[in-house]
């Protein structure tokens, strides 16, 4: 029995469906109990990689007797959960095979839940665990409120705080940052930050879990504020986590002076530049006009994966720089990667912006061949590129053939150039549409009132901006930002709530009388000639 063991053994680095085969081999020879105990078959789980092979073991633990084993159907759940792709159904079977369970497997199927979905067995599943009488412990309530987070269900999140209140794990950090990061995904910004200021103490994923909310939800400066006070507390050191979660925030701000504190940082630190990190670092140098210090960046990625790639061939596409795009899609498929959806909403945003009409037409194309499915997104880019380049006509008529019903995206495209190429009449049309597919949307309304106010229709005009203050529908306020030593200062229509105010605007008055003085000297016929 011994020798077979010590045979059995060498075979545990091979494949996992060698090692099956040998199992069942072994397992048969002579009923004398040979490699049917628990330890075997966890041995063989470690192994075990693709879920074909899983389910051929599950069944020989079934055959053996160790059906209702807690700590196998525990390691059984989570091979299910963790496989390629995640087969929950699988795990609850082997969850519902068990006669007896105890939090920890209960954990299990709601953790397995609380990522892969749906979403409504989460709760389902804590409410039969309460019933069966089994004590929820910290680990059941973070995946409960991860689950009500994802799924923005408000209610039942807030349910869920007041049980986590009355068993008294407010003061758990582990939980506490549950409840910011809940909060946060719900966009409930004063409640996330309510509790994350309530902290009797703080970790790094306290402060990431603060800084992903504000950055998930648009505020990228409070993001960046954040950041400053995390480095000033010195208490916690950023992992990557942290710099992948502010970086966004950087790119939205052209915050180049946290840019390259996030970049010397990983260098200083001798951080891995994965995929994620790198991405990040690519969109915000790109978004601060450094394309070249983007190149550089995508060719240090050891694992440039799809992402990678459509952050390179959009930072091309946003630069202007469409061919160089189209030469990235070109080594992207000599690499042997398949393109996704991204990017060739990439692809054709750029040949958008570049009037390459015939270069989109064909990616349109191509999508079929890689077997991609087109999304609004992909219709609406093509509307964009045939209407700026002029060919109304041509939109109108791919926007009528098109096999799914146009949404917002595709009618505001086509709505934009009729504005630029004062297509009225076509306008108005797409503008029926718009006003009920994106009916709180004010610059609809605005543009189409512009039109009107320039083809000399003003009292169409004026009905139309009656109807905007009768609904009640504002346009989000515009500003304008300049960045002065590092630091970026944003100004609105009438804003006076700069600590400079002052003197801004007695330098905007000086500035005046200059170039009023300078017009007086200069000869207006000759200056228009």
């Amino acid at each position: 029995m011994e020798l077979a063991r010590k045979h059995w053994l060498l075979f545990l680095d091979k494949r996992s469906i060698l090692s099956i085969r040998f199992f069942r081999s072994v397992s048969e020879v002579g009923g004398n109990g040979i490699l049917r105990d628990s330890y075997d078959y966890t041995h063989l789980l470690e192994k075990c990689r693709g879920i074909t092979e899983l389910r051929v073991l599950h069944a020989q633990i079934i055959t053996g007797g160790y059906g209702n084993n807690p700590y196998l159907a525990a390691k059984l759940m989570g091979n299910y959960m963790e496989s390629g792709k995640p087969s929950m159904e699988d795990a609850r079977k082997v969850f519902d095979h068990l006669l007896e369970r105890d939090v920890f497997v209960w954990n299990m199927i709601i953790q397995g839940y609380a990522k892969s979905g749906p979403f409504e067995e989460v709760l389902n599943s804590f409410n039969e665990m309460c019933n069966a009488g089994i004590t929820a412990n910290k680990y059941t309530y973070t995946f409960v409120l991860k689950a009500c987070g994802a799924s923005k269900d408000v209610r039942n999140g807030q349910v869920i705080h007041g049980c986590v209140v009355k068993c008294g794990f407010d003061s758990n950090l582990f939980v506490s940052n549950a409840l910011v990061a809940f909060y946060g995904k719900c966009q409930l910004m004063g409640l996330s930050r309510k509790m994350f200021e309530e902290l009797p103490q703080r970790d790094v994923v306290s402060w990431n879990s603060m800084i992903s909310s504000y950055v998930d939800n648009g505020y990228a400066n409070e993001a960046l504020m954040l950041l400053h006070a995390m480095l000033q507390d010195g208490t916690c050191v950023p992992d990557s986590t942290t710099l992948v979660s502010i970086l966004p925030a950087c790119a939205r701000t052209s915050a180049i002076r946290e840019g390259l504190w996030v970049h010397s940082y990983i260098v200083k630190s001798s951080m891995q530049l994965h995929a994620a990190l790198g991405s990040g670092l690519m969109l915000m140098y790109a978004n601060c006009g450094r394309l070249s210090t983007t190149k550089k960046i995508f060719y240090q990625i050891s694992d440039r994966n799809i992402v990678v790639w459509s952050v390179m061939i959009r930072c091309y596409g946003m630069h202007g720089h469409a061919d160089e795009a189209l030469g990235m899609f070109a080594q992207l498929v000599e690499n042997g990667l398949k393109p996704d959806g991204v990017i060739f909403l990439c692809l054709l945003s750029a040949c958008s912006h570049a009037g390459k009409v015939a270069e989109g037409r064909k990616l349109f194309k191509q999508m079929d061949e890689y077997e991609v499915k087109k999304s609004d997104e992909h219709y609406a880019c093509m509307v964009d590129l045939f209407s700026r380049s002029g060919l109304i006509d041509e939109a109108v008529e791919f926007v009528r053939t098109m096999p799914v019903e146009a949404g917002k995206d595709v009618y505001g495209a086509l709505f934009g150039a009729c504005r630029v190429h004062k297509h009225i009449e076509v306008a108005e049309e797409v503008a029926e549409k718009l006003f009920l597919l994106d009916s709180e949307n004010a610059g609809r309304y605005i543009t189409l009132a512009k039109m009107y106010e320039d083809a000399q229709r003003f009292e169409d005009a004026a009905w139309l901006r009656k109807l905007l203050r009768e609904k009640k529908i504002r346009k989000p306020v515009g500003y304008s930002a300049v960045e002065v030593d590092y630091v970026l200062h944003t100004f609105g229509v009438e804003d006076e709530s700069h600590p400079f105010k002052e003197q801004i605007f007695d330098t905007l008055e000086k500035l005046e009388l200059v170039m009023e003085d300078q017009w007086t000297t200069i000869d207006p016929v000759a200056a228009v000639l």
